[in-house]
This record gives structure tokens, sequence and C-alpha cells, in this order.
């Protein structure tokens, strides 16, 4: 459980990286630029398909842990006890939320990417590639799915929260010297990371519904 939550937090910068792209005032040029190598470099896909992977072994490992804290009369998941934060006493409806909006996620804009004819095309520099910033812009002028998603990113903001330090605790990494270091930095991620994200949405509603 730990080893693939790091694998998914040392991804989750990169895709922000790409995403800011579509606050780029060239009206999605760098952005469809950035999906198409995304979408058609070998190596990406192969990193892509194991990540999906990573993605489905961590949902599955959480809800056997969830189970197996259910049958367990009195356990709590990774803290026990009234000190135990809002988010890891949560952890199980927080990554219940977080997987229904990577699979809405998904839906909106990998499967229709993947799809034949689930985007209008565009050409940019002589080369034909599918216009998903059409598809992003569409979705966040929709002020229903701004909300979900702001709303999903404070769902992960909690998620990482916990998820950050107790990764590094459960693989026996504590020192009392680093420890504080580490749980700085994961208060920090969990906090920088989502804001980010939930930024972005926010940014292109008011461009571009208001």
């Amino acid at each position: 459980m730990s080893l693939t939550g790091l694998f998914l937090i040392t991804f989750l910068p990169v895709h922000l990286l790409g995403n800011i792209q579509l606050c780029w005032s060239d009206e999605g040029v760098a952005f469809n630029t950035y999906a198409k190598f995304m979408t058609g470099n070998p190596l990406i896909k192969f990193v892509s398909y194991g990540l999906y992977f990573f993605i489905l072994l961590h949902t599955v490992q959480g809800i056997l842990i969830w189970l197996s804290n259910k049958s367990a009369k009195g356990s709590k998941y990774a803290v026990q006890g009234k000190n135990a934060s809002f988010a890891s006493r949560n952890m199980g409806p927080l990554g219940t939320i977080i997987l229904i909006f990577i699979l809405i996620h998904m839906y909106q804009f990998w499967l229709k990417m993947k799809m034949p004819g689930g985007l209008e095309m565009t050409t940019i520099d002589g080369v034909e590639m599918k216009n998903l910033f059409v598809q992003v812009v569409y979705t966040f002028t929709n002020p229903l799915f701004v909300i979900f998603y702001v709303l999903s990113m404070i769902a992960i903001g909690f998620h990482l929260s916990h998820g950050f330090q107790s990764a590094f605790q459960t693989l026996g990494l504590n020192h009392k010297k680093y420890t504080p270091l580490i749980n700085g930095i994961g208060i920090a991620y969990s906090v920088l990371i989502p804001l980010g994200f939930a930024a972005i949405p926010i940014w292109m509603y008011m461009k571009y519904a208001l």
C-alpha cells in the first residue's frame, strides 16, 4: 500500500505540470501538443499502463485493508485512538470519493482521447491531432463539474496529508531528526498539489464561462 502510494505521489506533480499548460494564452496549442506527445510516445504509453495498474492495485489494497479493519474489532487504519486525525479516521470514505473522481476524470478526458471520433481534430504546425483542450474547456465551463473537481481535490488533500507520512512510517523510514521534515514536506505537498489542480478548473471557468 505504501509503495504504490509513493509511486502515485511522484506522478501527481508531473501531471500538474502538464495541466498548467491549460492556462497558457495560446488557445490550447501547448496543451494539445503535450497531450499528443503523452498519448503517442511508446515509452510514455508503457509508463501510463504501469500507472493504471498501480492505481488499481492501490485501490484494491485499500479496500482489503478497510474490510480487514471492519472485521477486526476495535482496529483502525494506520492510527488508533482519539488523537487520530480526520484523514486517518476516514481514509476509506476519502479513497472512495477519489476513486469516483478518477473514473469520471478518465471517462471525460482519457477515454474520449482514445475513442475514435471522441474529440474534434485540430492542426498545429502542420500536424493533425485531437483537440483535448476544447473538451477541457467544455467540461470546466460547467459550474457543477468545477465544484465536483474542487471538492475532489479537497478529498485528495486530506488523503495525501495522512498517506504521505504514513507511507514512510509503514516502511520503517523513521528517524527523530528527519521525521519532522518528512511530515512538513507531506503537509506542504498535500496542500500545494491539490491546490494547483483545483485552481485550474476555477481559472478556466472564470476565463471561458464568465
